[in-house]
């Protein structure tokens, strides 16, 4: 009889980590109505804080913030603001501070992501994103660090792991992402003395989100894709890295980034067919249709 592959569990964060952890500690998460950041967001506040979440779609944090709230027992509040825009990054945060009087935790999230070749990719596009995730990190760094430095809190910038393995049809986001990594780095060492961390959690493909919606290949179950730990990644699982991160636990822990992928980078592979996909892009049209 063959043997079958382990596959790792799905746990949530309460049953290793402490209830109150984070009581009277404050998150401000950007892209926190949506996807990973709202399942990192509902996890911090599991924990005990509570929590300002920043975005454009007025209609999304209203209903995020309110689901979020009666999920945790804690308070969610909302602040619409766009990443590019540093005044109303700087408004979202003050709304922070005279709601809840200060600010320990921040997620950087904000993003937006779509499918194109670089010979197909408009020079507009391309700083689209560009402004989105990577000056949308560096803005709301700039709209937070004040704050973040009186509780001596920390940072945790989402990155992604598709510049670790040139991935066709991404150029705009590795770009984008390498250099939050690269701004989460300085971040810690130049805040360090301060008494504030700064990290990078790096999801891999996980499952059930507008981001795997957009890029799976519909037609592949498998999506061409395989990690030693024998499945798709979870919301919980990237919830679980934050939870750690922004804990006690972490203390000693800064600069790092730490990639969620089930090891996935290691095999190093992608999941267009290659060099198919790069010969004929008419034969992964259907992943090229996504939008900002």
């Amino acid at each position: 009889m063959s043997q079958s592959a382990y596959i790792a569990p799905i746990v949530d964060s309460t049953s290793s980590f402490k209830n109150d952890i984070f009581a009277g500690k404050v998150l401000f998460c950007t892209g926190g109505a949506s996807g990973i950041c709202r399942g990192m967001t509902e996890a911090v506040m599991r924990h005990g804080a509570n929590a300002v979440i920043i975005g454009r779609r007025l209609d999304r944090l209203e209903q995020a913030s309110k689901e979020l709230s009666a999920a945790t027992g804690r308070t969610c509040i909302y602040a619409q603001a766009d990443v590019r825009q540093p005044k109303s990054l700087k408004e979202a945060a003050q709304k922070a501070i005279d709601v809840f009087g200060r600010i320990d935790f921040v997620i950087c999230g904000a993003a937006g992501n779509f499918m194109a070749p670089i010979s197909g990719l408009s020079e507009n596009a391309f700083k689209t994103v560009i402004e989105i995730d990577t000056l949308g990190t560096y803005n709301t760094i700039k709209a937070t660090i004040p704050y973040v430095r009186a509780s001596k809190g920390a940072y945790i910038s989402v990155s992604a792991t598709l510049h670790y393995n040139a991935t066709p049809y991404q150029v705009h986001v590795s770009a984008a992402k390498a250099a939050v990594d690269a701004l989460s780095n300085v971040l810690a060492v130049e805040e360090g003395p301060h008494g504030v961390r700064s990290n990078v959690i790096a999801p891999g493909f996980i499952a059930g989100t507008e981001g795997f919606d957009r890029l799976a290949n519909k037609d592949d179950k498998s999506h061409g894709f395989s990690a030693p730990l024998g499945r798709f990644g979870d919301v919980k699982d990237v919830a679980n890295a934050t939870v750690f991160l922004f804990s006690d636990a972490a203390s000693y822990v800064t600069g790092q980034i730490i990639p969620v992928d089930g090891g996935a980078e290691h095999l190093r592979s992608t999941f267009f067919p290659y060099p198919q996909s790069v010969l004929d892009p008419t034969s992964v049209q259907k992943l090229m249709k996504g939008k900002l």
